[in-house]
């Protein structure tokens, strides 16, 4: 059983739910193209969050779904779940991978008969195939983000083992000319290719930007 030391104030964004007053004009920035999409936070209401049938007192946002002239090839959800809610069977998919990033309260995650227990900023890479389940065994609601995608094996290579860590714990890399201004934090080894996807938390100091269009 891995178990924290020290449990710190969230710092990451997780200021969902609520319903505005009828006084409020409909104005956001939200964008929906086939290249990308951009969802402001003003969107994840409590109106429009979806049950997952294999979560107890759980409610989620989802952020993506695989769907023709999007994204097809994976799904990512915020996921909120009370005290004492959780799921025994998460994922119904045995040929699907999945990625835990805790936002706020603490998950306890079971992974292959070993536990650990994930606060803000801990994070878990779960195998396709993988015997999981997860709880909120805290006094406080838990968020976090759960992104979700069919493995694609690579012949001649074994799939991933379970990963299990805190991004704290990572030192992000500089990024070369930015003075460190512009930083990239990579939970999933990017040059082991037995991962088929990766997981980056990027850092910008004020006046730092990404230069170029990424692909």
């Amino acid at each position: 059983m891995t178990v924290p030391a020290i449990q710190n104030s969230s710092s990451y964004y997780s200021d969902f739910g609520g319903h505005p007053p009828q006084s409020d004009l409909l104005t956001d920035r939200a964008i929906v193209t086939e290249a990308y999409t951009v969802i402001p936070k003003g969107v994840l209401r409590d109106i429009v969050t979806s049950v997952f049938p294999e979560w107890t007192n759980t409610r989620a946002w989802v952020l993506n779904r695989p769907v023709a002239g999007g994204a097809t090839t994976f799904s990512q959800a915020i996921v909120e779940v009370a005290p004492g809610g959780g799921a025994t069977k998460p994922e119904p998919q045995a040929q699907v991978q999945g990625f835990i990033f805790v936002l706020t309260g603490q998950l306890t995650l079971l992974i292959e008969g070993t536990e650990h227990v994930l606060v803000d900023g801990g994070f878990a890479y779960l195998p396709a195939g993988a015997t999981w389940s997860a709880r909120n065994d805290g006094t406080e609601t838990t968020s976090f983000h759960w992104l979700r995608k069919r493995y694609e094996v690579l012949e001649g290579v074994a799939a991933p083992a379970p990963v299990v860590g805190n991004e704290r714990d990572i030192e992000p890399g500089p990024m070369p000319g930015t003075d460190g201004k512009w930083r990239t934090t990579r939970m999933l080894d990017p040059n082991d290719v037995a991962f088929d996807f990766g997981v980056n938390i990027v850092t910008f100091e004020p006046g730092a930007s990404i230069p170029f269009a990424e692909t």
